[in-house]
């Protein structure tokens, strides 16, 4: 028993240096660019799935399609909606960013195995295949696995939350 709080002390430490890790990133324009890019075209279609918005069918309607035709549990089909809605948003503002895209990453991995992979490699430009390919889920993928390598990018939460001044001044905060 006298040793629970240093165990305890020490897990929260350890708690604090990976959440540290899971929001570290640079200032990096670049990534901020492609983070923003693929949380628009998320929240997009997260929006049509929850929200009915830009010609979708809405949470209802979706949670129907994806659990009736497509046969997805209905806790599947709930985390994929969630994916690209909240991923979205959480990608726009870059909060959690890696998270985010590990969420769009697998959303896409499903969407290929699913339904893009039986109708090939290339998208359906001309209008002669059934279907959609899935050469514009690998792109998403790629920018998903970078946005998780390399975290949010500049101007995000994430950043904000990691600079080095921040970390100073709960460094001082810490040793006081």
């Amino acid at each position: 028993m006298l040793f629970a709080p240093l165990g305890a002390a020490k897990l929260a430490t350890e708690g604090v240096l990976m959440f540290r890790k899971l929001i570290a990133t640079d200032n990096d324009v670049a990534t901020t660019v492609l983070r923003l890019v693929l949380g628009v075209i998320f929240f997009a279609h997260g929006a049509q799935k929850m929200l009915g918005w830009f010609g979708g069918y809405g949470f209802t309607g979706t949670m129907g399609f994806f659990t009736g035709v497509l046969h997805i549990p209905a806790v599947f089909a709930f985390l994929a909606i969630a994916a690209e809605f909240f991923g979205g948003l959480g990608l726009i503002f870059g909060l959690l960013a890696r998270v985010a895209s590990f969420g769009v990453f697998c959303n896409m991995i499903v969407a290929v195995a699913m339904v893009h992979s039986q109708f090939g490699f290339w998208m359906n430009w001309t209008g002669a295949q059934k279907g959609e390919g899935y050469e514009y889920h690998l792109l998403l993928m790629a920018a998903s696995a970078l946005l998780i390598i390399r975290g949010a990018g500049a101007a995000s939460v994430d950043h904000l939350l990691s600079s080095p001044a921040k970390n100073t001044i709960n460094a001082r905060l810490q040793a006081a």
